[in-house]
Formats: C-alpha cells, structure tokens, sequence
C-alpha cells in the first residue's frame, strides 16, 4: 500500500501544477495511423474513495506492444518514464523504480484503473476501436482532443488528451 502511495504521489502531487501547460508539437506526417510519437497533455480522472486525478504533459511513442511514456511537469521536468515491451514494464519516478509483467498492469496499480494501452494508440489516430467497458468520444480528434470514459467495472474512469496536430 505504501508503495502504491509513493507511484500515486509521485505521479499526481507535482502534475496537479500543470493546468496552463502547453502541448509539445507532434512530428507532422502524411499518415495519422501510422504516427507512432504523440505529446500534449493529458488528464486522468478516477472515481472512488478517495478520487484521483492526475495531469501531466506526456510523450507517446511506440506501439502497444513495445513504447515509452514520459510524463514532465510545466517547466520540461521529469516525472515519470514507463518503457514496456513484450516481456515486462518498468516505471521510473524518481529514485524509484516499479516493474510488472505488463503494461497494463503496472499503470493500473499507479493509477487504480486499467489504462488500454493497445486502444490509445488507435485513439489518437482516430481509430474508433472498441473496448470493453470504455466509450470513446474522438469527434474532436481532428481539433487534436480525445476523451475517453470506462463506466465498467468500477471504478469509473475519465482519460482527456490533448495533443498537436
């Protein structure tokens, strides 16, 4: 539990500073579903007791079965940098490191909720691609927003992503 704490700390306390940050620009190429690099901002809500919600400025890139995520602060600090491939993930926050036999499973114990990894990447190139107990809203997709709700199973989720296009 106390470990779970310091990912969730490390994680939200200094991403709650990152209301008025700026997206990073996204290379520009001819193909969205091919771009394999995304940035901007995101915010996770999660519902329960307690709530938590994060905001971060991020770094995409990759694919679902192999990628990274580097979460920064305003001011281009790092928080966090998960590297995930076939064989395993790895957190890095800090002086700290936190590994799990997947992806998935290493941002729910940060977060307390599943993030679909595999979707997102669709997601963000307007792929409508289902998952279970997520409805997805890419209408302003084009606008470089996404947004994204898991009603099922609980706890409910909110993901917003913001990004350049």
């Amino acid at each position: 539990m106390l470990r779970r704490w310091a990912v969730l700390c490390a994680l939200g306390l200094p991403i709650a500073l990152l209301g008025c940050a700026q997206p990073a620009a996204a290379p520009a190429g001819p193909d969205a579903a091919q771009r394999t690099f995304w940035s901007g901002r995101l915010a996770l809500q999660v519902e329960g007791q307690p709530s938590r919600s994060f905001i971060a400025a991020f770094e995409l890139q990759g694919h679902a079965h192999t990628g990274s995520l580097q979460l920064s602060t305003p001011l281009g600090s790092t928080l966090a940098q998960l590297h995930w491939n076939p064989q395993g993930a790895r957190l890095h926050t800090n002086n700290t490191i936190e590994e799990a036999a997947s992806v998935d499973a290493l941002l729910e114990r940060g977060t307390g909720a599943p993030i679909p990894i595999t979707a997102l990447f669709d997601w963000l190139a307007g792929l409508p691609t289902p998952m279970d107990g997520w409805s997805t809203d890419l209408s302003a997709i084009a606008q470089g927003r996404l947004s994204a709700t898991r009603f099922s199973p609980e706890p409910q989720t909110t993901l917003r992503i913001t990004f350049e296009r």
